[in-house]
Parts: C-alpha cells; sequence; structure tokens
C-alpha cells in the first residue's frame, strides 16, 4: 500500500509538471484574445445616444415668464372687479338704507300738518299738541298780556326780538315748547316774568316765549304756521 500511494503522487507530480504550463498559456491565449477583441461601444446602441451632443433640448423658461405673467393680469383685473363690484353693491345698500331712514313714515307724514281749533281753547289758556314728536304750546293771551308783551324793552334782552315778530296774530302765540338749553319742557304759566319756566336749569320765558333769566341761549322756536280761516290753525 504505501508503494501505491508513492506512485500515485508520483504521477499526480508528473501531470501537474507536464499540464500546467499549457493550461497558463491557454489562458493567457485566452485573456489576450479578449483583451484585443473588447470593443469601445457596446453592442446595444442607445436610440438616444449623442443626442445631447447633436441637438439642444428647448427652453420653455421664456413661455412660462410669460404664461406666469399673464396668469397674474388675469388674476388681478379678477381682484379688481370683484372689489369694484362689492364696493358698487355697498354703495347701493348704504343708500338705500339712508333713503329708507331719511324718508318719513306714514305716521309722521300725517303728523305734518296739525289743524287746531282755536275756539276750544279760551283767553287766558295754555294748550300744548303734539307736532312731528314734539310739544308745540298754544296759548290765547288777554290783552294785558299783549300790552306787557309790547312794552317790553326788547332791544336789551338776550335774544332781543320784537313780539309783533313772533305773532300772526297777537291774542295766538304759537311756540315750539322746548327749552333751548338743553331740551327741556317748560312749565306755562310760571317763572319771574310770567310766562313758562323750566325747571331743569332754571330758564325764565316772558310771555312773548322770550327767554329773560337763566342758561337758555335763545327764546322758543315759532314754528311755520298759518291761519286758514278765523277760528283754525295749522301748524306745519
Amino acid at each position: 500500500m504505501p508503494a501505491l500511494a508513492h506512485t500515485s503522487r508520483a504521477i499526480a507530480r508528473s501531470w501537474t509538471a507536464h499540464s500546467m504550463p499549457a493550461a497558463r498559456a491557454s489562458c493567457a491565449a485566452v485573456q489576450t484574445r479578449n483583451i484585443s477583441e473588447v470593443s469601445p461601444t457596446s453592442s446595444f446602441d442607445s436610440p438616444f445616444k449623442g443626442a445631447g451632443a447633436s441637438s439642444k433640448v428647448p427652453s420653455f423658461a421664456a413661455y412660462r415668464s410669460k404664461g406666469g405673467e399673464q396668469t397674474n393680469k388675469v388674476f388681478g383685473y379678477f381682484m379688481v372687479g370683484t372689489m369694484g363690484a362689492l364696493a358698487s353693491l355697498g354703495a347701493k345698500a348704504t343708500v338705500q338704507d339712508f333713503l329708507v331712514n331719511m324718508s318719513a313714515s306714514a305716521d309722521v307724514l300725517a303728523q305734518a300738518k296739525v289743524e287746531i281749533d282755536l275756539a276750544a281753547i279760551p283767553e287766558g289758556k295754555n294748550v300744548i299738541i303734539k307736532w312731528r314728536g314734539k310739544p308745540v304750546f298754544i296759548r290765547h293771551r288777554t290783552e294785558g298780556e299783549i300790552k306787557e308783551a309790547e312794552d317790553t324793552k326788547w332791544e336789551s334782552l338776550r335774544d332781543p326780538q320784537k313780539d309783533e315778530d313772533r305773532v300772526k296774530k297777537p291774542e295766538w302765540l304759537i311756540m315750539l315748547g322746548v327749552c333751548t338749553h338743553l331740551g327741556c319742557v317748560p312749565i306755562g304759566e310760571a317763572g319771574d316774568f310770567g310766562g313758562w319756566f323750566c325747571p331743569c336749569h332754571g330758564s325764565h320765558y316772558d310771555i312773548s316765549g322770550r327767554i329773560r333769566k337763566g342758561p337758555a341761549p335763545l327764546n322758543l322756536e315759532v314754528p311755520e304756521y298759518d291761519f286758514p280761516e278765523d277760528g283754525k290753525v295749522v301748524i306745519g
């Protein structure tokens, strides 16, 4: 058995010695052939080969810029138009509300003119009526009251005014019953001058409704009125 193993190893060494140079030569030949046969290009040519060198990709930057600018203009026009429409609607609503508020209601129109029967007011008495939401004093003055009003030195009064400029008929004194100080309603047949007295702040008016004492700056206001016939007066 040792002799057989020795013989096998000898055969193997002999085969290796003779076959290895040939194998190396064969591999070298194969390697040399493969290197010489390598082509700089692949056997598969891309259809896009050379596209970057032979042609230019178009730039759409200009179109995008113009398109963006056009879009901005359209949007701007849209916003301007929208804001203009909203402003017009708001102005229309405001004007309508203003006209509605300024227009007189039915009850105010009904009181635009008030007719009073003067025969129901005895001499030396006052009556108070409501006209346009305000009190109106109507005084049927006596002969003595008329004379007192006319003899007053009106030039020295705070709000100088003749009695004849405040009445259309001497016996009928018609005034708004609103104190010219802060809008209170004076009391008739009271005060230091026999006319009207405002207890709120102490303003005294005479028998012609002229301010004589206290903080009120002006005489009691005389509204528009007329006598359409004897015994009738229309205020307004």
